[in-house]
């Protein structure tokens, strides 16, 4: 029988991290949470990943890669490295939503019997805005991906109806002052996203065979990208 070695690489978020799965198993992840580092440290914690797998490129079935939304800058590198060992090895390409794999690393510390649990994964985007989504505990997206300004209105409704509200992720810290006195809404400061994270989907997809066309795939930025120019002195 085929190993199904599947290696899967996170940059939409601050989080650089390479993992590799065996038939939907983590073997082994590598990676760091720095600012700006995707460029430099991608192709060397793909080596290292693969090393510490005991494998090479060529052992591999499929490349799964987490594919927004997030930094335009992080999904460029990713997906391109992504593509370009699809197309080097002939294997196919795999893409995982990223807030979908947010939810998966993070439902694990969530352990209620009380169904009316949501978390909301929160990539940070600009000033007070995020890249969020809204999960019951059981994975059922209630509110889909959007680009969202958040204030302490924003999940009024759901509060109105006695839910606990769980946010995590790159972009939930900066909200920790607006909700501190909020007993409906818990804010996480200290959740790092893994590639890790992406594996039950990213099997689940090999085995159904949801694959990308890897001439023609593109991230899935949201919005578009906005350069900054450096204000005059």
């Amino acid at each position: 029988m085929n190993k199904n070695y599947i290696l899967q690489i996170e940059t939409a978020t601050p989080a650089c991290s390479v993992a590799v799965s065996l038939d939907g198993d983590v073997i082994t992840t590598v990676g760091a949470e720095e600012n700006n580092i995707h460029a430099t440290h991608l192709t060397v914690f793909i080596e290292k990943a693969l090393q510490d797998a005991g494998i090479t490129v060529e052992d591999l079935s499929a490349v799964a890669v987490s594919m927004g939304p997030g930094s335009y800058t992080g999904l460029r590198i990713g997906v391109s490295a992504a593509k370009g060992l699809c197309y080097a090895l002939d294997i196919p390409l795999i893409a995982i939503d990223t807030l979908s794999a947010m939810f998966s690393g993070f439902s694990q510390r969530i352990v209620q019997e009380n169904e009316k649990v949501l978390l909301c994964p929160m990539i940070d985007a600009r000033r007070m805005e995020v890249y969020s989504a809204l999960y019951d505990q059981h994975g059922h997206q209630v509110v889909p991906v959007g680009a969202n300004i958040i204030d302490q209105e924003f999940f009024q409704v759901y509060e109105e109806e006695g839910y606990q509200l769980h946010l995590f992720g790159s972009g939930a810290p900066k909200f920790k002052t607006l909700f501190e006195a909020n007993p409906l809404i818990d804010v996480y400061d200290d959740f790092s996203n893994s590639a890790a994270h992406m594996t039950a989907q990213a099997f689940e997809k090999m085995n159904s065979q949801s694959f990308e066309d890897v001439a023609y795939f593109e991230p899935y930025y949201l919005k578009d990208f906005i350069a900054t120019k450096p204000k005059k002195r």
